[in-house]
Parts: C-alpha cells; structure tokens; sequence
C-alpha cells in the first residue's frame, strides 16, 4: 500500500478494481481545509482518462509493472501489433489505451511494453522520435529562425510547433513527453 502523496507521474496503480496511471499530479492546499492530490489518472484497461480529487493520506494498492524491449509492426483494425525482441511474441494493444503514445508511433520504432502479470496494459516510447514534416507553410521570406515559429502537421498526424525555416519533408526530432520540437534530424 502507498499514500497518494508519495504517488509520482508514471505510476500504476489499484483502486476499485481498475488499473490506473497518474498522467499529472498537483499538490492543491486551498485556503482552508486540508490539501487535496489533484490528478488526471487513466484507466489502464479501459483508456479512459478522468481527473479526480483525492486526500494525501488515502491509501492505494501499489502495481509492479514489467517492462519489455519491443517493436511496433503495424496496425490491424482497431488494435496495435507488437513484437517482443527476446522471444519474438507478438502482442496487440487496443488503440483506445494508446491513444496519446499513437501520435508519434512510426512503424518499427522500439518501444517498452508494460505488463501487470500476464496482461498487456500500455506502452512507453523513448524520449524523442524523428518524425517527417508532411504540411506546414512555406517560410516567410525575412523571417528570423528564433522567430515564433508555425505549426507542422508530421506524418503520423501530430501537430507539432517548428521554426520558420522547417519545409514539408524535412525530418525532424520531437520530444515524445510534451511534443515540442528539439532539433533538425
């Protein structure tokens, strides 16, 4: 068992049957009154995502979750298909409980499979990813490259902020965690 105050983002949790993941947590005292956890937690099975209140000192049940190195093949109806590098076991993911990781997922890509016992509950992507510029303006003839930038639609759908020099088929890095740009490929 673990207070909800020692809850950090990442962490999987139990509570009334579900598998939850603390997507943010905020430590909120009000005025009066005791402080509350405010968190947006989603619903592991379900992909649901909820933003709920709870008190510090409430306990929640704690989930050892698994991780294993993995490849993203390819996507069949609804589902995702994955490959585990070590004994080649290929896995499927609902995309409902992927949502968020799907916008920068590339065919190929090596991603980490997270596993509470034998059931498949979600993914993690490395920190950055290249992607491909599919739409976004032409540069604007004198425009600085610290300017304010413009946004690019890239090849998976995620719209991304880049500066003004970036063109349509250019590569370029994206941090996976905020979806900022960080640098030319």
């Amino acid at each position: 068992m673990i207070q909800t105050i020692d809850l950090k983002k990442g962490m999987v949790f139990e509570k009334d049957g579900k598998l939850l993941k603390v997507l943010s947590i905020n430590h909120h005292k009000p005025g009066k009154g005791n402080t509350l956890m405010q968190m947006d937690i989603q619903d592991l099975r379900s992909g649901s995502i909820v933003h709920t209140t709870m008190r510090p000192s409430e306990k929640v049940e704690q989930v050892n979750v698994d991780k294993r190195n993995a490849q993203y093949l390819y996507d069949e109806g609804d589902n995702s298909v994955f490959m585990d590098l070590e004994t080649y076991e290929q896995y499927e993911i609902s995309e409902n409980q992927i949502s968020e990781e799907k916008k920068f997922m590339v065919e190929n890509m090596q991603v980490q499979l997270h596993f509470v016992g034998a059931e498949l509950v979600g993914i993690e992507l490395p920190v950055t990813v290249t992607l491909t510029v599919a739409d976004t303006q032409p540069m604007v003839k004198g425009a600085t490259i610290d300017g304010g930038g413009k946004p690019a639609t890239m090849n998976t759908g995620v719209v991304v902020q880049v500066p003004s020099f970036i063109k349509n088929g250019d590569e370029i890095i994206v941090n996976t965690t905020d979806g900022s740009y960080k640098s030319r490929a």
